[in-house]
């Protein structure tokens, strides 16, 4: 039992240390475009790179997968709302399933 408590110590100090560092050591302004744009970008980037593998591996099949993904992505640069494209993703991996699977 005491193990536990350490692996629930160190997570807790690993992320309070990623959280306070940069609030410590970078007090002043970021003047530079180039670290801006990026930092701008980060989460986004890190969001993608955790949600598209599971996309891919969301259902049994992943053709499935793959067109529930295209039907997101075509809906999504249509700008239609997030209800819209997450339910027609869904409906579009239920009737793939349904019929090649």
């Amino acid at each position: 039992m005491n193990r536990i408590y350490s692996y629930i110590f160190v997570m807790a100090a690993v992320t309070y240390l990623v959280r306070m560092l940069p609030l410590t050591l970078i007090r002043k302004e970021i003047k530079s475009d180039f670290v801006k744009s990026f930092l701008y970008y980060v989460p986004y980037a890190t969001l993608a790179a955790m949600t598209f593998p599971a996309i891919l591996y969301a259902s049994n099949d992943m053709r499935a997968s793959i067109a529930g993904f295209a039907v997101a992505l075509v809906l999504s640069f249509r700008k239609k709302s997030l209800l819209t494209v997450a339910s027609c993703a869904c409906i579009a991996v239920f009737f793939v399933e349904l019929f090649i699977a």
